[in-house]
């Protein structure tokens, strides 16, 4: 018995004074500036959990919501936050992208207007302004929902607010907007006691889809640090839904702009929607969701989903 107590002793203390294992980086580009959305890759880092995989992950914010697909597709990051319906138009326009992961798996673009205002209906749309952000895919879902109620795209004004979605509507400049965050927009318009009515995409006639996945270039799928990645990515997801509170907590560390009411709101909101399992894909889904970027005319064909979205291994 005290031999096997010495080899076990002798074996601890060879594994100590072992040299810690180098922790291969890994760039990611986040789509937008960081926000709850963004949860489960932060507390990843925070709880050391890239670190466990052997990982040294970069986080980076970009200037451009729209560099980060292509800064990928250049070879510039090694993974980038994206969204389902601009992989598969990028993919058509021929960017080497395929998606590998979900951090999102359902939609928060929404139809937003003021709750009080007298846009109660989609059929109240007629003849109203609508602020929208950016042209393409924001016009196709907006006249698949009108559609649905006896609408079109030429019943409506169009008016691009850029990124100023809540102010334009506050300020009455529109009556509604498409592209509004239902997990923000309307818990920014009710702190500002001017609360929002949404009306989703998903209940109006537009086919589900994964709101943020994150996208790789396509030689690169075989990079065994993805799946180390996606791993953690699911160990954080899954801590934040078993400790909610100590995981807001590691998201905000070092970060108080983020703890203010209306990212703790957000956080609320966004935390049943993160995929439980980041790596899992329905390619069905996405099938389907290509065939409606189709029939509103984004795409000319519908490609193998196989050609964009993988599970990696």
């Amino acid at each position: 018995m005290k031999r096997m107590f010495a080899a076990a002793a002798l074996a601890a203390s060879l594994v100590t004074a072992l040299p810690a294992a180098a922790q291969d980086k890994l760039t990611v580009m986040l789509d937008w500036f960081v926000n709850p959305d963004h949860a489960p890759l932060v507390v990843a880092q925070e709880k050391g959990f890239f670190k466990d995989a052997g990982l040294d992950v970069t986080l980076t914010a970009p200037a451009d919501p729209n560099d980060p697909p292509k800064l990928v597709a250049a070879g510039g990051a090694d993974l980038a936050v994206s969204y389902q319906p601009q992989l598969i138009i990028q993919v058509a326009e021929g960017l080497p992208l395929v998606r590998v992961g979900t951090l999102v798996s359902t939609p928060l673009n929404s139809v937003v207007v003021l709750r009080d205002g007298p846009v109660k209906k989609i059929e109240d749309l007629k003849g109203r302004k609508i602020g929208f952000s950016i042209a393409g895919f924001e016009d196709a879902l907006l006249g698949a929902m009108l559609e649905k109620h006896g609408l079109g795209l030429k019943d409506v004004t169009l008016v691009n607010v850029n990124f100023s979605l809540s102010p334009s509507l506050l300020s009455g400049q529109v009556d509604a907007v498409v592209g509004a965050f239902r997990n923000f927009e309307l818990n920014q318009m009710d702190i500002e006691k001017h609360p929002g009515r949404a009306f989703f995409p998903e209940e109006e006639g537009v086919p589900p889809y994964d709101e943020l996945i994150l996208v790789a270039h396509k030689d690169k799928t075989g990079d065994a640090r993805i799946k180390r990645f996606l791993d953690a990515v699911e160990r954080a997801t899954l801590y934040i839904l078993n400790h909610p509170e100590e995981a807001q907590a590691a998201f905000v560390k070092d970060r108080p702009e983020l703890n203010d009411e209306l990212n703790r709101r957000a956080w609320a909101d966004t935390l049943p929607r993160f995929a439980h399992s980041p790596a899992a894909l329905d390619s069905q889904r996405y099938a389907r969701f290509a065939e409606f970027l189709k029939a509103r005319g984004l795409i000319q064909a519908v490609e193998l989903v196989e050609r964009y979205a993988v599970v990696v291994k």
